[in-house]
């Protein structure tokens, strides 16, 4: 079997690219957003107990995503960034903060509804925790990033399962290189078109200036009904009906889009990147319907030292306009692709309540696009 990274997550699980999806642009060579250097992601997942829900006790179907933007070993690090609201039935802290300052600090968590919070004051502390005795005397503070989706569908979520040792379990298992997709992490529990979604990655490579940059997409999907999926421009969803009952309540999701670059951006120019979210999301059938949460956040590992200088003058590198368009269309890319292989690289799922979220027929998905004339071969 070919165990490429842009083909197989490391535990051999079928990416979209694996199966023969065609993707324009060139990825990098995870097809992650740890093609970002610097960049590394961490997960803790909770899955366990089956049966009727009761609440406190389970079924669990959740968990924790971590995201350093500098990696773990630089847990205070800063990262210029700019974020963007396309549908807010949702939360993603810190924002206030984003879009005053143009920057966040320390790592981000994606997780469910109602550990979000959790989530930000776990982070808060163990940043606390990370500096050195003489730097607490001063009362540092922090306002974390923490994003979240709804799992109630087939997790306990009013149960609060997530506890803190989760999340700094997430944070220990931060890492670079190819990374996990499916029902991992903070994507455990969630839903896509229908299909069993959750955690999904990939980037792109931009040529620019004689230098060559990276642009890395990480989603967390919980959105949209069955009809809208479209696949390489076919409405593959209205190919495969829904001919059995399933979980209730499929527009009541969300997505959490986190784009990264090595490119030198401010933080205008990355709220701009973060706007094009949208439009990857718009590219499978995403129409960030009323009951959703579609929240973006886009930041650069570039110019790192001057983000974290408080006095005197700075002097920051930054691209020219000229360049935004051909990171737009990396962006756009990257989140349709991370989308995909966060269906793709998955599994059915039996939650709470015997409720059933089935892995999207990718044999059958293959068919539709080859009587299309749209799948490539694959070794």
């Amino acid at each position: 079997m070919d165990q490429s990274p842009h083909h197989h997550t490391p535990s051999g699980k079928l990416r979209a690219r694996g199966a023969g999806i065609p993707f324009t642009g060139t990825p990098g060579t995870w097809n992650a957003i740890t093609d970002v250097a610097g960049v590394e992601v961490g997960y803790c997942t909770l899955i366990k107990g089956e049966g009727p829900l009761i609440v406190g006790e389970g079924p669990v179907r959740t968990g924790v995503t971590a995201i350093f933007a500098h990696g773990r070993s630089n847990p205070n690090a800063a990262a210029f960034a700019g974020h963007f609201s396309m549908s807010g039935n949702g939360e993603m802290t810190g924002m206030a903060f984003v879009e005053e300052r143009g920057r966040f600090d320390g790592p981000i968590t994606i997780t469910n509804t109602h550990s979000c919070g959790l989530a930000r004051d776990v982070t808060a502390q163990w940043l606390y925790a990370q500096l050195a005795v003489s730097s607490k005397q001063d009362q540092p503070f922090w306002l974390p990033v923490s994003a979240e989706t709804y799992d109630g569908a087939l997790s306990d979520i009013n149960g609060h399962h997530i506890k803190a040792e989760h999340v700094l379990a997430a944070f220990d298992d931060a890492r670079s290189g190819p990374i996990e997709e499916g029902s991992v992490g903070g994507g455990t529990g969630m839903r896509c078109y229908e299909f069993k979604g959750g955690s999904g990655t990939a980037s792109r490579r931009v040529r620019y200036a004689d230098r060559d940059w990276c642009v890395g997409a990480f989603v967390q999907s919980n959105f949209g009904k069955r009809h809208l999926l479209h696949i390489a421009g076919i409405p593959i969803g209205t190919e495969i009906p829904i001919t059995a009952p399933l979980v209730p309540d499929a527009e009541n999701g969300s997505i959490i889009v986190i784009v990264a670059t090595d490119a030198p951006m401010l933080p205008h120019q990355l709220k701009r990147i973060a706007r094009r979210a949208a439009y990857g999301i718009a590219r499978s059938g995403g129409i960030a319907s009323n009951e959703s949460g579609d929240l973006f956040l886009a930041f650069s590992t570039a110019n790192r030292a001057e983000v974290e200088q408080h006095g005197g003058l700075i002097s920051v590198e930054s691209l020219a306009e000229e360049a935004m368009s051909r990171f737009y269309e990396a962006t756009i890319e990257a989140v349709d692709e991370a989308i995909l292989n966060s269906l793709f690289a998955n599994e059915t799922m039996v939650g709470r309540d015997g409720r059933v979220v089935p892995h999207i027929p990718i044999a059958r998905v293959q068919s539709i696009l080859k009587r299309h004339g749209r799948l490539l071969e694959t070794r």
